[in-house]
């Protein structure tokens, strides 16, 4: 292997829970919710899939259906989708909405799995490319640098700066161009069989990971070591 692509959210990093994510937006902008009304509303904000990066909806309205399927293939369409799906749980200011979704693009709404720095670090000295390939609809790239990550990413190639998502092949086929590596010579490391599985259409061969809290996932991402031999 010569290249590694890596998805990001559930892969190199997490975002903070529901509650956390609400108690945030609501510190920001000085409101408050009682307690158990605080429980609630994350639980139900949680059930929305409000929370990018979060859980996807338990029951998926309708009329966000076609929006929701292409939502990572523009800023302004992955902010209504979320935004949509937010506004399906009463706050105590609607404003709140909007403060919520851009809340959860600040680089201190995400941890690095625990092992992610030292694969990147060695794949680094081992003069393997790599790059984040994200379906996403917003600029990662600060989130790596406030991380400490983004000296041992070589190229971002993100949905939303490409118009089109993963699993579709020319998201991965741009990432592998960006590298200069063959594809059949790439590692594609993901959490979402359905979109990171896109990457062997070009013949690159996939790892999958889970999309698990940081506290419970310390060392999945080692084996990519040696995967890449």
């Amino acid at each position: 292997m010569t290249a590694v692509l890596f998805d990001f959210s559930g892969t190199l990093f997490r975002i903070q829970s529901t509650e956390s994510w609400l108690r945030a937006a609501l510190k920001e902008t000085g409101l408050a919710l009682a307690e158990p009304e605080l429980a609630d509303t994350a639980k139900a904000l949680e059930a929305a899939g409000a929370l990018p990066g979060g859980a996807d909806p338990v029951d998926l309205p309708e009329d966000l259906a076609g929006l929701w399927a292409v939502r990572d293939e523009s800023a302004e369409l992955h902010r209504a989708a979320y935004t949509g799906l937010s506004r399906r749980v009463p706050l105590p200011d609607p404003a709140l909405h909007d403060v919520l979704y851009d809340r959860h693009k600040s680089p201190d709404a995400w941890s690095p799995y625990p092992d992610a720095a030292e694969v990147l670090r060695t794949l680094r000295e081992r003069g393997i490319g790599v790059a984040v390939v994200s379906n996403i609809g917003w600029d990662l790239r600060p989130v790596f640098r406030e991380h400490g990550l983004d000296a041992y990413v070589d190229a971002y190639v993100l949905s939303y700066e490409h118009g089109v998502q993963k699993p579709d092949p020319r998201l991965f086929s741009a990432a592998c161009a960006e590298l200069g590596a063959d594809p059949r010579q790439v590692l594609m490391v993901g959490d979402s069989r359905a979109a990171d599985g896109g990457a062997a259409a070009l013949g690159c061969r996939v790892h999958f990971v889970d999309h698990l809290p940081v506290a419970q996932r310390p060392d999945a991402l080692l084996p990519v070591l040696d995967l890449v031999g």
